[in-house]
């Protein structure tokens, strides 16, 4: 006992100072906790040597790191879930597995007679990062994106099929139809069990616990390892059945309040379940490497190409067909929880296991790079993808080439870029004065913002208005009012200074509206050539004052009344 408390003390102290030295690199947290686990376990300094403690410390980490998996898993946003994030999420996942079982098992590993390293690698290859991604499209404000919503939508997919994968894990030696039948019989009794119990008796208990903050927390680790318990009785795994109680309480009342008082728990034991793992990486011999490396290849090019090509087919543009495939092209946390499953149950030899988690180090790494820098790759990328014969959605868009609706030079009032506010003007155009939608063009990336505005009969042309090129052929230099709505914090690529200089250029004489995020941002925009700008905190602040002003006067309800009725008249691009 006071060995295991001894190793876990090692485990945090090395763990903080190498996250320490991760933050200030800029480099994921998860890769410094790997490494802090090599250093003090038996391939490193050897300080923590037992492999009951590393078994107890792993097991601990992985349950907690799969209750918080299935409390941020939202059911109601998977059935709500649009025909393309399906699509995507299908081809990725079924193009991922069959690619990769053809792969492994070509260059020699086993599918089959007890062991199962193709099969858990080309799983393992099929998830990515949820951790990483988020973190990284959250500082670039790309999560409201359609390229983010499409890589949130994949990966909540992801971790459905991970979820089926587990279910039947424990049954690869004897893969009959029978047993996975009865595997998958187990877990829906577990889960329609626990589903029930969470909607008709926890919210009851913890409406009455709700003024005690510690019962609400001991209350969730109590059904987390009740069901995890369970499903240990039911043949299945204690990891499942934590992520079966997670996904359970992310469809009750007070998972958010859960998840808030489990958060800091979660992280401590994440922590402690990658350190444990870096324990059980040795030091790396060349074949090891070697593999690591195919690992890491194999899935770059098999995310390109089961992402993109689902995605392009449906006819979303090729930006918003690479943008998700550069985005997933990594392995998840969750693949080395996968990994290590099948560790436990002799499935996979040491060497592919340690390979796999080289793998997702050495992506880690690279794929926050890529990710940041994923519009300049992109832009970088359409034109060679143009040239051999890939045609996006501007084809035909005034370059010489036959048109179709919705092409053609700008009309007097262009639009770049297209976000709420420009939706909110055309929304209000419509209202007051729709004659004038006849002479407004609309230039944007947004592939549904391009087909539903070309349905509803408007001039759109699909184009990156950060490329003076696209200006340029769109025809703006002829317009008589360019309106840039789009906020410095949304634009890739560009500023409202920069396009308001590049239009400026081009049209020397139109009015030029733009939009300022910062009250120091104003003058730029005015030395850079604009007409006028607008800061939306005025016309924020004045509409909340009105708000204060209707409430003194004990009006609220009335002011209430007359907004609601203005959004029920308005039919916005953007909701």
């Amino acid at each position: 006992m006071h060995e295991l408390i001894r190793d876990i003390t090692l485990c945090i102290l090395f763990a903080w100072m190498l996250g320490l030295l991760a933050h200030f690199s800029r480099q994921p947290l998860i890769l410094a906790y790997l490494i802090a686990g090599f250093c003090i376990g038996p391939f490193g300094a050897g300080w923590v040597k037992s492999q009951e403690s590393i078994s107890v410390i792993s097991e601990l980490g992985l349950i907690f790191m799969l209750f918080m998996i299935g409390l941020e898993i939202d059911l109601k946003k998977i059935v709500r879930a649009g025909k393309v994030i399906l699509f995507a999420a299908g081809g990725q996942l079924l193009g991922g597995c069959l690619l990769g079982v053809l792969f492994f098992v070509g260059i020699g590993l086993s599918l089959g007679g007890g062991q199962f390293d193709a099969v858990y690698l080309c799983v393992a290859c099929a998830l990515s990062s949820t951790v990483i991604i988020v973190k990284v499209l959250y500082e670039k404000r790309e999560l409201d994106t359609l390229p983010g919503r499409i890589t949130l939508g994949v990966l909540v997919l992801q971790d459905i099929f991970a979820i089926l994968f587990l279910a039947v894990q424990p049954s690869l030696a004897n893969l009959e139809i029978s047993v996975i039948l009865l595997s998958i019989g187990r877990v829906a009794v577990l889960v329609a069990a626990a589903l029930l119990v969470s909607r008709y008796v926890l919210p009851r208990l913890f409406h009455q616990i709700a003024r005690r903050p510690e019962l609400i927390l001991l209350g969730a680790l109590a059904w987390c390892f009740l069901v995890a318990e369970t499903a240990e009785r039911l043949s299945l795994s204690r990891e499942m059945g934590a992520l079966i109680a997670g996904v359970s309480l992310s469809t009750f009342p007070y998972a958010l309040d859960v998840t808030a008082k489990v958060t800091t728990l979660r992280d401590f034991f994440i922590t402690l379940f990658f350190v444990a793992l870096g324990m059980t990486i040795p030091v790396p011999g060349l074949s090891v490497i070697g593999l690591a490396l195919m690992i890491a290849a194999f899935t770059v090019v098999s995310r390109l190409v089961t992402t993109f090509v689902p995605l392009y087919l449906m006819k979303q543009g090729l930006r918003a067909s690479l943008l998700p495939a550069l985005n997933l092209a990594q392995i998840s946390e969750f693949s080395l929880v996968v990994i290590q499953t099948g560790v436990a149950d002799h499935h996979i030899a040491a060497q592919t296991a340690n390979a796999a988690s080289f793998a997702f180090v050495v992506l880690a790494v690279l794929s926050t790079f890529v990710m940041t820098r994923s519009d300049e790759i992109t832009r970088w990328a359409i034109g060679p993808l143009k040239r051999i014969g890939l045609r996006d959605l501007d084809h035909g868009n005034g370059h010489g080439e036959e048109g179709h609706e919705g092409h053609g030079e700008a009309r007097r009032i262009v639009i770049l870029g297209f976000f709420r506010a420009a939706s909110a003007l055309l929304a209000e155009i419509e209202r007051q004065a729709p004659v004038l939608l006849e002479q407004i063009t609309v230039i944007d990336f947004n592939p549904n913002v391009y087909q539903t505005l070309l349905s509803r009969g408007l001039h759109v042309i699909y184009g990156d208005i950060s490329s003076a090129d696209t200006l340029l052929h769109a025809g703006v230099g002829k317009s008589e009012m360019i309106i840039l709505s789009v906020p410095d914090a949304l634009l890739k690529g560009a500023s409202n200074e920069k396009l308001v200089r590049h239009v400026r250029t081009l049209n020397p004489t139109a009015m030029i509206i733009a939009t300022a995020d910062l009250l120091s941002d104003v003058d730029e925009l005015y030395a850079a050539g604009a007409s006028y700008v607008t800061v939306t905190r005025l016309s924020d602040a004045h509409e909340l004052f009105t708000v204060i002003e209707a409430a003194q006067a004990g009006l609220l309800a009335d002011k209430r009344a007359e907004l609601d009725q203005r959004l029920g008249e308005r039919r916005e691009v953007l909701p």
